[in-house]
């Protein structure tokens, strides 16, 4: 009898390992969320997303240049590559209000790149992020944050 109940515990506890590494594979792909442009041009699309950004009542803190940044430090980066930030201070506060520790990923971004010929946005994948998280976090991030950024996005991407 032991040995039925060592090999069920053996068999769920591969089973638990070969989960967590399938999780730890699968993060990156659930963590961002990448979307092709319906713009040419990395400047253009930044432009359109600080734009559709504040046209939705939120602001722009910056548009970064990654490239000048880099150069600034002796690195030649050829691909343009610009964050786009982008930040909705009711929204800021609910969070930090309960979770200080949150002011970490503020303001969020939005990373915006040419790759093989296409302009891409890629961000984090807030509305999972929010469920991680969980509390205050999950409802502002996961309910007005994530429905915020599907409408901003849908006047940039490609359909």
């Amino acid at each position: 009898m032991k040995t039925g109940k060592g090999k069920v515990v053996a068999a769920f506890a591969a089973g638990m390992v070969a989960m967590g590494g399938a999780m730890w594979a699968a993060m990156p792909r659930l963590m961002l969320v990448t979307h092709e442009s319906a713009y040419g041009g990395v400047e253009e699309t930044a432009a359109a997303l600080k734009a559709a950004i504040e046209a939705q009542g939120w602001t722009c803190p910056a548009v970064r240049d990654m490239n000048a940044a880099m150069a600034k430090e002796g690195v030649v980066f050829e691909s343009p590559v610009r964050i786009v930030e982008l930040c909705k201070a009711p929204y800021a506060k609910e969070v930090l209000a309960d979770n200080p520790e949150m002011s970490t990923m503020m303001p969020c971004a939005w990373g915006v790149y040419k790759s093989g010929g296409k302009v891409y946005i890629t961000g984090m994948n807030t509305g999972l992020m929010g469920k991680m998280f969980g509390g205050t976090v999950a409802r502002v991030m996961g309910g007005s944050v994530a429905s915020d950024e599907r409408a901003i996005l849908g006047k940039v991407i490609r359909k």
